[in-house]
């Protein structure tokens, strides 16, 4: 190997496989223009591409951290289930798959639950990591969805979700699809509570997931591009034989024919979520800072178009609070 090598186009990709100390990557391709991006960068950027702002997949802690104030969170644990009720194997063990899954996400299955504020108000919020195994659905994750739904009410808070996920899972047979009832009852429960419940669905959203928890919320939010449906596009083109339309289950397509209430860019995600919170919680905070309250509302309003009118009541409060 000579000097020429290393001006050759293998030579010129070993600049962009470049690594720190700690053997991770410094550049990053975008898979949706192909653009390197300094991995920094990147992640200051909360994973959206500089050059085509596509929304690149995000872990639970990168996304709490910039949700949260300062960044700051108390994580619940997750309740403990059984790990292979039915001694699962296909071409692997469903016990090494786990194992395998949470020595690389460090997190013990598909849900991280974390309690914070917003904001200043108190806010429990569960974000599924497609990293482990798919996002799947198994009892560990429905468990977690009824242990967050039971931590917001405790805590008097509301629910927010960020769901990712390829669907039910398999390893789990009838098991997993069990779920599907027991989280829609853990959203009963909210409802029950007073308490707002709503749903971040980002790329992607498929399966099981969608058809129970996932399409509950009292407002669903959607990440720009994020793909969202029951069956995938590929499924269902083998299925009926035809070529479906162009975005066909993407987050603008849905937000068009009603399925989602809006499309708001990781980067606006913060903002729209403490503005809707603050609009739906105001029975909670109205004694406390009901000028506030009202002065958010009316400020955000016409920036967000999906959120309700205020009700007559809610307009004789800056009469009350003067």
């Amino acid at each position: 190997m000579n000097w020429l090598s290393d001006i050759t186009p293998p030579g010129i990709k070993k600049i962009f496989r470049q690594r720190d100390d700690r053997g991770d990557t410094l550049w990053s391709r975008c898979p949706n223009c192909a653009e390197m991006t300094f991995l920094k960068d990147l992640e200051a950027a909360l994973q959206v591409c500089p050059t085509c702002d596509h929304h690149q997949r995000i872990s639970p802690t990168e996304r709490l951290a910039a949700l949260f104030d300062d960044g700051k969170w108390d994580q619940v644990e997750l309740p403990d289930v059984h790990e292979d009720p039915l001694k699962f194997r296909d071409t692997k063990k469903y016990s090494d798959r786990l194992r395998d899954s949470r020595k690389k996400t460090g997190e013990k299955d598909a849900l991280v639950i974390a309690r914070g504020t917003l904001d200043h108000l108190r806010l429990v919020a569960a974000v599924q990591d497609f990293g482990f195994m798919g996002g799947s659905m198994g009892m560990a994750l429905g468990e977690g969805i009824i242990k967050a739904a039971e931590t917001a009410i405790k805590d008097k808070a509301p629910l927010v979700l960020f769901a990712a996920s390829g669907g039910a899972r398999m390893q789990e047979g009838i098991l997993s699809l069990m779920q599907m009832p027991r989280t829609t009852i853990a959203v009963q429960m909210l409802r029950d509570a007073g308490l707002p419940y709503i749903v971040v669905l980002t790329h992607p959203t498929t399966g099981g997931v969608t058809a129970s928890y996932a399409m509950l919320g009292d407002v669903h939010l959607a990440e720009p591009g994020a793909l969202i449906g029951f069956a995938g596009p590929r499924v269902i083109e083998q299925t009926i034989r035809e070529k479906l339309p162009e975005g066909f289950q993407r987050a603008e397509y849905l937000l068009e024919k009603g399925m989602v209430d809006q499309v708001v860019h990781r980067h606006a995600m913060r903002e729209t979520l403490s503005s809707l919170l603050r609009v739906l919680m105001k029975q909670g905070v109205k004694k406390a800072v009901a000028a506030p309250v009202v002065e958010i509302a009316e400020e955000k309003a016409p920036e967000q178009a999906s959120l309700p009118a205020p009700a007559p009541e809610e307009e004789e409060l800056p009469k009350a609070a003067e």
